[in-house]
């Protein structure tokens, strides 16, 4: 790790940790109301963070670690039930975390005092939780490159009930480390190595867009393949503004958990267009970025993509948006936008119909329970 990166707490590392502890926020109430419900026996939830750095930043600015904590002390339920682990290979890190942690206010009244690791990431750890039965947990896995991060990893840790993974993906390295034969093993273990052989033989003749979609995409579906099912990407611009830095993906069993995440990236996106999200961040307001995604028309394609696939069906809204919303960059709000639109084109047909919804902040509602019958495709109006 250099030593300037936790000198400063930069934007990217600003959003990075909302997202974290947003996300741990809504998960860890989500998991306690379930264990009160279904589970009474289970009085435990997880929170570790593989590479959890100093815990400040020499500006004196919380990093992730000390966020979550902050949230654990501030809510009763998770005060009592959280079991928070911190591993970190560098020494000094482990000692100024610690630090960090017993000078936090209120510390002292979580039932389970933080745990405190230092050993370095690899094979080893992703066997250990092979082999355990994890509570609900969820996982941070932050390398500053790529060492320690495999699938075998990720596979591990979210076996379990309850268990959800946000991995930082230092895309500007391993697209600069597929090529060399110096860390093929740390590529392998990430990829697999069958994909990342198909990924060598394929990017010298991509563009650097092309090739970072190919990169991207293979790990998401890498892990699909492992049984993942949901896999959300957000992506980092570099300081300029000019280049990807690096991606945050969050991978999950459970719909409702991608969801979550979804909306929490989307609200922490650079930019909107039509109300449709980029999941990006990037630090420069950037002129011609903006130019360039204002060129788009995401809800109008989205409307386009509902004709299609749905031509001839009668279905609430609720399970169009179920149907559809996997593996794309739209929340609910955005299907009730395209819908909306659609019905005042006369494309569909709604139940109850527009002039029987009312408005609300100046906009139709669309409620989950109306029902859309789209026409077929040889009736449909161009």
């Amino acid at each position: 790790m250099t030593t300037t990166f936790f000198d400063e707490a930069s934007a990217q590392s600003e959003i990075k940790s909302l997202l974290v502890s947003k996300y741990f926020w809504a998960w860890a109430k989500i998991m306690i109301n379930s264990q009160k419900r279904y589970r009474p026996n289970e009085d435990r939830i997880a929170y570790i963070d593989l590479f959890a750095g100093p815990g400040r930043y020499k500006s004196g600015a919380s990093s992730t670690p000390l966020l979550i904590l902050q949230q654990a002390i501030a809510d009763h339920d998770m005060s009592q039930r959280l079991i928070a682990v911190f591993n970190d290979k560098d020494e000094d890190n482990v000692r100024s975390l610690q630090n960090a942690i017993e000078n936090l206010p209120g510390i002292e009244n979580l039932k389970h005092q933080p745990i405190i690791w230092n050993f370095e990431v690899g094979e080893d750890i992703a066997e250990t939780f092979e082999r355990m039965n994890l509570v609900p947990t969820l996982f941070f896995v932050d390398p500053w490159g790529y060492k320690g991060l495999s699938l075998r990893l990720i596979n591990a840790v979210v076996k379990d009930f309850g268990c959800d993974c946000i991995f930082f993906f230092n895309y500007n390295r391993i697209n600069m480390g597929l090529n060399n034969e110096f860390i093929t093993d740390h590529i392998n273990a990430l990829f697999g190595a069958n994909r990342a052989d198909r990924l060598r033989a394929d990017l010298d003749k991509m563009n650097p867009s092309q090739r970072e979609n190919a990169i991207v995409n293979e790990i998401c579906v890498a892990l699909k393949e492992m049984g993942r099912e949901y896999v959300l990407p957000f992506c980092f611009k570099s300081s300029d503004g000019k280049r990807t830095s690096h991606h945050l993906i969050f991978v999950s069993k459970h719909v409702r958990g991608y969801e979550i995440m979804k909306g929490i990236m989307a609200s922490h996106s650079s930019t909107v267009e039509q109300g449709v999200a980029s999941f990006d961040f990037n630090p420069v307001s950037s002129i011609q970025f903006r130019l360039l995604f204002d060129l788009s028309q995401p809800l109008d394609e989205l409307a386009d993509a509902l004709l299609e696939q749905f031509a001839g069906q009668t279905l609430t809204m609720k399970e169009i948006y179920d149907r559809h919303q996997v593996d794309t960059p739209y929340i609910s709000s955005n299907y009730k936008d395209a819908l909306n639109k659609l019905e005042d084109k006369n494309l569909i047909v709604c139940d109850p119909p527009a002039s029987n919804r009312r408005f609300q902040s100046g906009k139709r509602t669309f409620a989950d329970h109306v029902k859309v019958t789209f026409p077929p495709k040889r009736l449909r109006r161009e």
